[in-house]
């Protein structure tokens, strides 16, 4: 049985002054995993998301947030939500922990044993009792995560988290958000125009241009054995061997064939009882930016 969306995106436009920020977004986010939000700067990324935590109102159509509407169900939709959309606001001469203490006594039912379990869950155990200001960007990065997820909701909203960050931090990021949907079960939706750390941090991602969603692409999909792959076979003569696979294309010395993982060994062996030397055997497999630029026409991301 398929699982409810925790967000449902329905026909959202956003107009300012007959101009269209964002036209007739509908996208729904299932639960538990890290959802992307691809686009050049300027495609709609911010706007769509100032709009699902309600810091700008919608035009037209709706956004669901764990069954809530956010235009007429405001407070229980966004109870569902932690997010940062700007950098992470903390007091600086305070310290990681008593900035939590603090955030805490906004959100009913947070616990000391929470608090606790957060610092723990983004790797701050060990500098939670210095002061902000004595934080890299991306220790405060952790704390604004922590801050946001200490009522348990449903969905993180991260806008641009890497801004800033160093290749290390990146990756730190990358891990404690994996850890997150793993452990605590909540869904992450992180936009971004970086296209290899968005390879490496989300399991799907929705790719936006001028406001309008170009292509939702599943990066961690994997095969069964009746879908459909690119494989290609390195063999001494691909123009002859094409002859003999429905569909197969030509790449230099390589046959690239559409099949099923169940019928490569069959393929292979034909292609050798024929006379044919194969050489090698491998998956093809595209990169997020190729990926990109295929839907987009060759638009640049920057």
């Amino acid at each position: 049985m398929q699982q409810e969306p925790v967000v449902r995106i329905q026909g959202v436009s956003k107009i300012i002054s007959s101009r269209s920020l964002v036209s007739d977004l509908t996208l729904d986010i299932s639960p538990g995993q890290v959802f992307g939000f691809l686009g050049p700067n300027g495609a709609g990324k911010t706007t769509t998301i100032r709009m699902m935590v309600g810091l700008m109102s919608i035009s037209k159509g709706d956004i669901f947030i764990s069954g809530h509407s956010v235009k007429n169900e405001f407070e229980q939709a966004v109870a569902q939500v932690g997010a940062i959309v700007e950098n992470p606001e903390m007091y600086k001469f305070l310290t990681g922990y008593q900035n939590l203490v603090h955030f805490a006594r906004m959100s009913p039912g947070v616990t000391k044993e929470r608090i606790a379990e957060t610092i723990e869950r983004v790797g701050l155990t060990a500098r939670i009792h210095d002061k902000v200001k004595t934080y890299s960007l991306g220790m405060r990065q952790r704390l604004g995560v922590a801050q946001a997820i200490l009522h348990k909701p449903k969905l993180l909203v991260l806008d641009e988290p890497t801004n800033g960050l160093d290749p290390q931090g990146i990756r730190e990021l990358r891990d404690y958000l994996r850890q997150l949907t793993q452990e605590e079960g909540i869904t992450v939706f992180v936009s971004s125009h970086l296209l290899s750390e968005m390879e490496l941090m989300c399991d799907t991602v929705a790719i936006i241009q001028n406001g309008k969603l170009i292509d939702v692409r599943n990066l961690r999909a994997e095969a069964g054995s009746d879908a459909l792959i690119e494989v290609a076979f390195e063999l001494n003569d691909a123009d002859r061997a094409a002859d003999l696979i429905q569909g197969a294309t030509v790449q230099g010395n390589v046959l690239v064939a559409r099949v099923s993982r169940e019928q490569i060994p069959d393929i292979n062996a034909k292609l050798v009882s024929e006379g044919f030397q194969v050489y090698g055997i491998r998956n093809v497999t595209h990169t997020l930016e190729e990926q990109f630029l295929q839907v987009t026409g060759g638009g640049g991301i920057g």
